[in-house]
């Protein structure tokens, strides 16, 4: 943003108390967050899948690659963006609560106005020990206090028997009391659970879109604050990227099979995007 940092991390805490709810989509690199961001998007996140997968290295390993590069795109972002960006850290890369501390606030350095800190552990092995993970929200808070800190809790991340939402609520408790400024719960799509969450957590619920069973309006009315896209909208270019390469070698119209109704952003447009900001 050309605004300072300061007034960035402000701006974006207070989308997270506006009259509606953030809607966060996610990138995964300079020209698809700058996209987004010149399309009127409040805020941008990234996603951690896209950012691993772009690179060629798997999402959620906790990877020093994945680090790299993450820090990286976080870097590249500042200055470039027309709003406030957030940045998904996964569980931290595997750091302890220093290393940890010394990420939030080269993200914090770099212009990020919040970051995403999962307590699932790294290659899907279950979830990081409560007070382990509150030690490692205290570490965010006190090296980056003005970072937007997004506590995501994955006892519904792809999980085929989910515990109780007690369960999730007493993480959220432990997290919130350990500084963290939302929480982020994905995987609950039920209109019912969703409810609980909002009326007994007492900050920011973030939840994470899922098509066919949400409508931004719908989490609206159920009091959600924020709704992220994840790695929806990386996979979707994914999808796209095949489609269109099919269409051409089957004889048809790429932008018509991909549904695109026959526009696609022109080359001068990417390079208006990409040269905009410089």
């Amino acid at each position: 943003m050309s605004t300072s940092p300061e007034y960035a991390t402000f701006h974006f805490h207070a989308l997270h108390h506006a009259d509606q709810p953030l809607l966060l989509p996610n990138a995964w690199d300079v020209i698809s967050a700058v996209a987004l961001a010149g399309a009127g998007y409040a805020a941008v996140g990234t996603t951690s899948l896209g950012v691993a997968a772009a690179h060629g290295y798997p999402d959620g390993r906790g990877l020093a690659e994945v680090r790299d590069a993450t820090v990286a795109l976080a870097l590249r972002l500042n200055g470039r963006l027309t709003c406030p960006y957030t940045v998904d850290v996964e569980g931290g890369f595997g750091g302890d609560a220093g290393q940890v501390g010394d990420l939030a606030a080269e993200l914090a350095e770099a212009g990020a106005a919040g970051l995403n800190l999962e307590d699932g552990l790294p290659g899907g092995e279950g979830l990081q020990d409560p007070a382990r993970q509150a030690e490692l929200i205290s570490a965010v808070k006190e090296r980056a206090p003005g970072l937007f800190l997004n506590a995501r809790i994955d006892t519904h991340w792809r999980a085929d028997s989910p515990p109780p939402l007690s369960v999730t609520l007493s993480r959220a408790e432990t997290y919130l009391a350990a500084g963290a400024d939302g929480v982020f719960v994905p995987g609950v799509v039920a209109d019912e659970e969703i409810s609980v969450l909002v009326a007994e957590i007492p900050a920011p619920l973030n939840i994470l879109f899922a098509p066919g069973r949400h409508t931004v309006s719908r989490l609206a009315e159920l009091g959600v604050r924020r709704i992220s896209t994840g790695s929806l909208l990386f996979r979707t270019a994914l999808q796209a990227t095949l489609t269109a390469a099919d269409a051409i070698r089957t004889g048809q119209q790429p932008t018509e099979a991909a549904g695109a109704g026959g526009e696609v952003l022109g080359y001068e447009e990417v390079q208006r995007l990409v040269g905009e900001e410089e």
